[in-house]
């Protein structure tokens, strides 16, 4: 298996920026035959699509990079509503049918369905982020999200002034419980005095646990009611809620996967986006389209973590260095985790 020594850091795009998708076709009953033609990366997005100024916008942050360094054709494709498995399994292998290599599905939602599509197209390779599948043609692109998360922590008991910090969770999956475990752990290690309180939005992602801001804002008012002046969201699209409240309180709020303090679909909010626990899907986007480019294709789980800069803590708000002893705090637990001093719990 190949390793990854450094990832590249991609800046994250906007939603006014676009690229042409390709639209899907076919039927369940394709025969796996691909396309001679290589037209280059096409990434399947997850629920909240592009736009969400998180998690998708940072996959087509990486797609933009690849098109504009390797100058081929590029797809990015949005989800359905209430879409079953079959549905991205369709949408995976008509992806790979037109020949585009390699193709990425943006979200664990489609573990199932790229199990069952690389087996039939054995010469594409695959990517999917945020869950591991096997297959000699699959890069399963996997995250330390709990070591940013840590530091988000270290960064919200600095910053709090009435020992209260929220945690808006998404969906109750064993994902967003790494968000959850990383950044609790954080805060108590830094101040035990300050109480996190936590909610989820939904059991499952159908429920619009990633895609409601209304959910994410009221579930941050809620908090706000309860005395939290720190809130870090793990939510998706209803993520934008959160801080909007935050904003409206005039609280901090923290961002996650990009950086939204950077978001231009936020900057009515910037000034209370204290920073984001930074997930660098772009640059593992990127790194899979470059390893096939150079005819080199990455498969295996590949982990993008702290030592590697796959993840990380925002400083791009000025107030960020201005709060006391907040810099040399999250300095210092980077140190400790990446030296291993410190181990980051997952649950």
């Amino acid at each position: 298996m190949r390793r990854i020594s450094k990832l590249t850091r991609v800046a994250v795009g906007v939603a006014s920026l676009a690229l042409a998708a390709t639209a899907c076709g076919g039927t369940s009953g394709d025969s796996g035959d691909e396309s001679k033609e290589n037209l280059g990366l096409a990434i399947a997005y997850d629920i909240g699509g592009k736009g969400d100024q998180s998690f998708n916008d940072a996959a087509y942050a990486g797609l933009q990079k690849a098109a504009k360094e390797f100058g081929y054709k590029t797809a990015d494709i949005e989800p359905t509503e209430g879409e079953t498995d079959a549905d991205k399994e369709q949408r995976l292998a008509s992806l790979a049918r037109q020949g585009y290599n390699p193709v990425i599905g943006v979200g664990f939602a489609y573990g199932p369905a790229m199990q069952a599509v690389a087996e039939k197209y054995p010469d594409t390779t695959f990517g999917i982020v945020d869950s591991v599948v096997e297959g000699d043609n699959v890069a399963s692109l996997v995250f330390a999200e709990e070591q940013a998360s840590y530091l988000a922590g270290v960064a919200a008991a600095k910053a709090t002034k009435t020992n209260t910090v929220g945690f808006v969770g998404g969906v109750d999956i064993p994902l967003i419980h790494k968000f959850e475990a990383g950044y609790k752990q954080g805060v108590a290690e830094t101040n035990p005095d300050v109480k996190v309180v936590s909610q989820y939005l939904t059991q499952t992602a159908e429920e619009g646990g990633f895609s409601s801001p209304d959910k994410g804002k009221a579930a941050a008012e809620g908090q706000i009611e309860k005395k939290a002046d720190v809130v870090y969201q793990a939510a998706g699209l209803s993520g934008q809620g959160v801080i909007e409240a935050a904003a409206k309180a005039k609280v901090w709020a923290i961002g996650v996967d990009s950086d939204q303090y950077q978001q231009e679909a936020l900057s009515a909010y910037k000034n209370y986006i204290l920073t984001s626990a930074l997930k660098d899907v772009g640059g593992a986007v990127y790194t899979l389209a470059k390893s096939v480019e150079d005819g080199k294709p990455l498969t295996g789980t590949q982990t993008f973590d702290l030592k590697v800069d796959g993840v990380g803590l925002s400083e791009s708000n000025p107030e960020f260095a201005k709060i006391a002893g907040l810099q040399d705090a999250v300095n210092k637990a980077k140190e400790g985790i990446i030296g291993g001093s410190i181990k980051v719990k997952t649950e």
